[in-house]
């Protein structure tokens, strides 16, 4: 497994050596003209001009909703922390006012469901400094991801997790699923990042919505290069094929192919008890 993450971690130091320095937007910032969008990130400045010197004329606040007019090309992509975004010019309402401005693109959700009455959003918050695993003393910069949930503009919870590096950001999904025969559960939420490139990680994000609360799963985490190596991670529900009532396993899977053309699968698993308020361990 060692030899997994070295080489992983040899491949994302020679991805970094070979972009340039210009600096691109993320692509789960990528918001389409003349649609819906909502606001992420709490207070969120609207300024007359695109650009954080610009005069700020108003402040939404999460689960705002906006309209995308235009994505500024001609204005460079500003980047905070691992976040990088273009500027888009939205209109908004605030009771029977109509108005107009900029929002920068990372404080936007990249993804919103509505269901049973409740408003609950993807977004990317911060970039926090994190140890690496293999080597404990180089510091990694790790994107926070975060979904909340609202009742109108009440927020009633909120979990945050990892979606790794810029790199990792270049599609997002998010999505409402059934309860998988967990008791309690209402219904379980999928949220998604991935980078689809080689030796870029996808990471999926379980959580579960059960009395106004958000419950998160231990992270799942998929990266593999064609022809060299990989390593998976998915869930059986109790729904599944494999699935036992009152649970769900963790399944891992890593292959590597060495020099020979000879390949070396090892499989585990994790069973979470699930009693109908949280889980444990096995």
């Amino acid at each position: 497994m060692k030899t997994l993450w070295t080489a992983l971690f040899v491949m994302t130091l020679h991805f970094f050596a070979a972009q340039e320095n210009e600096v691109y937007a993320d692509g789960v910032f990528g918001f389409e003209d003349n649609k819906a969008q909502k606001i992420f990130t709490d207070w969120t400045r609207i300024r007359k001009e695109p650009g954080v010197n610009a005069q700020i004329l108003d402040s939404l606040s999460t689960n705002q909703q906006v309209m995308i007019l235009k994505k500024e090309e001609a204005v460079p992509v500003l980047q905070l922390g691992e976040r990088k975004a273009n500027w888009y010019k939205i209109s908004y309402q605030k009771g029977d006012v109509t108005s107009e401005g900029y929002v920068w693109g990372g404080n936007l959700c990249v993804g919103y469901r509505n269901k049973n009455g409740y408003a609950f959003l993807f977004g990317l918050s911060k970039t926090v400094d994190r140890k690496n695993k293999e080597f404990a003393d180089i510091i990694e910069k790790q994107n926070i991801a975060g979904v909340k949930v609202m009742e109108g503009n009440t927020l009633l919870d909120e979990v945050y997790f990892n979606t790794g590096r810029g790199e990792e950001l270049n599609t997002a999904a998010f999505t409402i699923e059934s309860n998988h025969k967990l008791e309690n559960v209402e219904f379980t939420l999928k949220a998604m990042v991935s980078g689809e490139a080689c030796g870029i990680a996808t990471y999926d994000q379980y959580i579960l919505f059960k009395d106004k609360k958000l419950i998160a799963l231990p992270q799942l985490m998929n990266v593999g290069d064609a022809g060299v190596f990989y390593h998976s991670e998915t869930y059986v529900f109790p729904n599944d094929k494999g699935g036992i009532p009152n649970a769900f396993i963790l399944k891992t899977e890593d292959a590597e192919t060495d020099e020979k053309n000879s390949e070396t699968k090892k499989r585990s698993s994790k069973t979470y008890l699930w009693n109908g308020n949280l889980y444990k361990l096995k």
